[in-house]
């Protein structure tokens, strides 16, 4: 950490917004790579809607991801952004599944989303006194992860609200429970 941080903040107060901001680093860089992992192994008469649905998500997930890093840095922190780091320092299982239908693809991203979400939520919630700042840029992130949430679970709804992942706890519950 730098002998600074930004005016009107003090270091400890730094120090804890950048360890949450280094979690959801983590987060945003895994996201981005299971997503593109995901364009790349989608089969069926789904392919090119969810194919082609990804790419712009990517790109905005990606966008996240560097807006993080350059937060953490003007907080006065060094930025982790190597693989090495994210597979030390994540608290969750790699994306399991591979080649797959796209259905299926989509009911584990139901569950990746929701998990991402509810993180970033309680970030929005554990920056909102020590520094809006960080805050205001964590409740613009999830408001564009809840649309790219909600355009995978259009998927997975049927016409009464019912959503076919509802009671799935994993990707690969959420793979299954999918195809109804």
């Amino acid at each position: 950490m730098s002998a600074y941080t930004v005016p009107g903040m003090d270091r400890g107060e730094a120090q804890r917004v950048i360890a949450i901001l280094q979690e959801r680093l983590n987060a945003l860089n895994d996201l981005a790579l299971t997503l593109k992992h995901v364009h790349w192994n989608v089969v069926g008469p789904h392919f090119i809607a969810v194919h082609t649905m990804l790419d712009p998500q990517v790109d905005a997930v990606r966008g996240m991801v560097d807006v993080t890093a350059e937060r953490i840095a003007t907080l006065g922190g060094s930025p982790q952004g190597t693989p090495g780091a994210l597979v030390e320092q994540r608290a969750w299982d790699d994306y399991a599944i591979g080649r797959a239908d796209a259905i299926d693809h989509l009911g584990a991203l139901d569950i990746v989303y929701a998990g991402l979400i509810e993180a970033h939520r309680t970030a929005i919630a554990d920056t909102e006194k020590p520094d809006p700042v960080t805050q205001d840029m964590l409740i613009g992130q999830a408001q564009a992860l809840e649309q790219f949430h909600w355009f995978v679970r259009a998927h997975l709804e049927d016409a009464s609200g019912e959503l076919a992942t509802a009671s799935a706890a994993s990707e690969t519950e959420g793979a299954r429970t999918a195809r109804r």
